[in-house]
């Protein structure tokens, strides 16, 4: 066997380390960028919507006898948790407007563990980790 690279891979590794210079020439913080910690300041810039108008849009105003806020984002954290917690964003904001909307800290946990039996322990873990870091922030805002 050999552990040379196909022509792909070498064009691949080139042309990133292309892009990646070019990158450090235009912006040079752009070498510290981490897409990740970038998403978690653009959620900071959309606002938790009240428990009143979340219960108008998605609650009791379309239907007296339908499901309240809290429990409808109690179920979008449940399906979030189930896609294996892939769209951490979503599932930080859900988690956070769930909070405003009156679910507590364990109704929260809860919900995320009843999903481990369908969507396995790493999706759960991921989703526990995600709630975990808006409660904690949620902690040092109020404190």
């Amino acid at each position: 066997m050999s552990d040379s690279k196909s022509p792909f891979e070498l064009m691949m590794a080139q042309m990133s380390a292309q892009a990646q210079t070019m990158a450090k020439a235009m912006n040079p913080a752009l070498e510290s960028f981490s897409p990740t910690e970038a998403f978690k300041g653009f959620e900071a810039l959309w606002p938790t919507m009240p428990k009143e108008f979340m219960e108008m849009t998605f609650g009791k105003g379309i239907s007296t006898d339908g499901l309240d806020a809290k429990t409808r984002l109690l179920l979008t954290l449940a399906g979030l948790t189930m896609q294996g917690a892939q769209n951490e964003t979503g599932l930080r904001m859900t988690v956070r407007h769930a909070l405003a909307a009156g679910a507590t800290e364990d109704e929260i946990a809860e919900t995320i563990a009843q999903m481990s039996m369908f969507a396995g322990i790493p999706a759960m873990t991921k989703a526990m980790d995600c709630a975990r870091e808006v409660m904690a922030d949620k902690e040092d805002k109020e404190t």
